[in-house]
């Protein structure tokens, strides 16, 4: 039997890696393995969302993805090739990241392949999980290794990463479940010329057939069409798609060679749970969804970063292992909600019926003209009202914060260089964080009540003091009174203390390091 692994990652696409990087940069040690001997061909997932992009720099990647991809302005919606509305993902206010980044899924795994290996990990590829038996004090698995061995190993946690196949989650004896909409989607990446906009993802609704278009590089986009059962297992030819573009997107577009051309069927799934015993399931191993908004992948970074602190906090001993059982119940329901979402998306772009089509538009169009579509649509496009608020939660005052336990807060995650011009409180997002935050009128105290508070809480968490500007997203956030906002790792807020005790602030924390998010109300 081989030493025990803290962590032992299976799957080494997008979601493990961001795992792994999380753990390795807070000094945990982490095996990660991938059945795959390089990296996938070709895949589905070809943007990064605002949200996801903030999460990233925890693990320090984020600006390079955004170095080597290509920026995305917004999402534009078209009806038989005429302009509806456009969702500006460019003014959004309360994010670092207001733009979305092409870049293909190979190359997303290769940046967060060479963070892996700067942070001293390594895959093993060619490393498959044959069994796995996660229900003891430690996690047992067997795994066949290239040279056709086997190897035993135990592990603290098992991360099941591996993919909508995942072995993972059928050793661990879990459903998947779900159903196939009656949908199937013909997809290529390939240059496009013409007047469709380099910057901007459309979506192009006809009787006929809905057709995304999302750039990958100013000159490449993904084309996604919806097509008939009949054409399963087919490949498209450039021919195909030349006819598909020029029938429903705008301005003569010509569709140039094509990089890869395949057909699949939507499928819509979710284990019961995503966690069993000492294993847990991200990404497409635990939730499958309609590509319809392009969410899958970014929601499986999602569940990378909600689990990966988590984790590495239990593991270094500054968190209680009893802050696992959040992850389940904080991720699933987020999974849910972008679910139902990019389901309907994939309904609403199907519909053929003459009164259907101008109801629809029409209610895209009001939604533009109405500012709708802005304050609601483009902040879920980028997956930044992703949180984690109790259904019960509410604001306590008019005067008091805004955020609620579970929201997510508008900072600057990571180590990261600062970005250019970024007026944002930062924190590194390595432990729990004390926001202080002054309120509309500066107390006659304030310096005192903040050196009195990093006395008393010392190492056991960060300190920071918010910009003192009177507006912005965080004071909007945080309300007009002085407050103290125990900030989590990933940028949620844990709750907001009006009362600044230094024994108050470290009653709060005490309790953050037993429960993800209060149980019984305000610290």
């Amino acid at each position: 039997m081989s030493k025990v692994n803290p962590v032992l990652v299976v799957g080494a696409g997008p979601i493990g890696l961001v795992i792994a990087c999380e753990l390795l940069g807070q000094g945990v040690p982490v095996r990660i393995v991938d059945a795959e001997r390089d990296h996938s061909a070709h895949s589905r997932a070809t943007t990064i969302w605002p949200r996801p992009l903030e999460l990233l720099r925890r693990i320090g990647v984020a600006d390079r993805l955004v170095e080597n991809g290509h920026r995305i302005q917004g999402v534009a919606y078209y009806s038989d090739r005429r302009h509806l509305a456009t969702a500006w993902l460019n003014r959004l206010a309360d994010t670092p990241y207001p733009f979305a980044v092409g870049l293909p899924q190979d190359r997303t795994e290769e940046l967060l392949e060479q963070r892996l290996a700067e942070l001293g990990g390594k895959v093993e590829r060619g490393v498959r999980l044959r069994t796995l038996d996660a229900g003891g004090p430690r996690a047992r698995a067997v795994l066949a290794l290239p040279d056709g061995l086997t190897e035993e190993v135990e592990a603290d946690w098992v991360v099941g990463a591996d993919g909508a196949h995942s072995t993972v989650r059928k050793e661990l004896g879990l459903t998947f479940e779900g159903s196939k909409l009656p949908i199937n989607f013909a997809i290529t990446d390939a240059e496009l010329s013409g007047e469709i906009p380099a910057d901007l993802v459309s979506y192009c609704y006809t009787a006929a057939g809905g057709l995304g278009l999302a750039p990958v590089s100013p000159g490449v986009h993904r084309i996604a069409v919806a097509v008939p059962p009949e054409m399963a297992g087919t490949t498209p030819t450039r021919g195909f798609f030349q006819q598909v573009v020029a029938d429903r997107a705008p301005g003569g577009v010509e569709v140039g060679e094509l990089r890869f051309s395949t057909v699949f069927q939507v499928h819509v799934r979710s284990a019961p749970s995503f966690r069993h015993g000492r294993a847990f399931l991200a990404g497409d191993a635990a939730h499958l969804m309609s590509p319809a908004g392009g969410q899958g992948m970014n929601t499986g970074l999602l569940d990378a970063a909600n689990l990966g602190w988590k984790l590495a906090g239990v593991l270094r001993g500054t968190l209680d292992e009893a802050i696992l059982g959040s992850y389940d119940a904080e991720r699933r329901p987020a999974v849910h909600t972008v679910t139902r979402s990019t389901s309907l998306q994939t309904r609403w772009g199907a519909l053929t019926k003459p009164a259907q089509l101008a109801l629809r538009d029409t209610a895209v169009r009001a939604a533009g003209r109405t500012g709708v579509l802005q304050r609601a649509l483009a902040p879920a496009i980028g997956q930044l009202t992703s949180g984690y608020r109790a259904p019960t939660a509410r604001r306590t005052s008019l005067t008091g914060p805004k955020a609620a336990s579970g929201d997510r807060l508008p900072l600057l995650l990571g180590e990261e260089p600062v970005l250019s011009g970024a007026p944002w409180p930062r924190i590194t997002g390595r432990s729990y964080a004390v926001l202080l935050h002054a309120g509309r009128t500066r107390p006659a105290d304030w310096r005192g009540t903040c050196a009195a508070i990093r006395a008393a809480v010392g190492d056991a968490a960060e300190v920071v003091e918010a910009p003192s500007r009177p507006e912005g997203p965080l004071a909007t956030a945080l309300g007009r009174r002085p407050t103290a906002a125990i900030v989590r790792p990933d940028g949620h807020l844990y709750t907001a203390l009006t009362d600044l005790g230094a024994r108050t602030v470290l009653t709060a924390l005490e309790r953050a390091r037993r429960e993800a998010l209060p149980e019984g109300g305000p610290a």
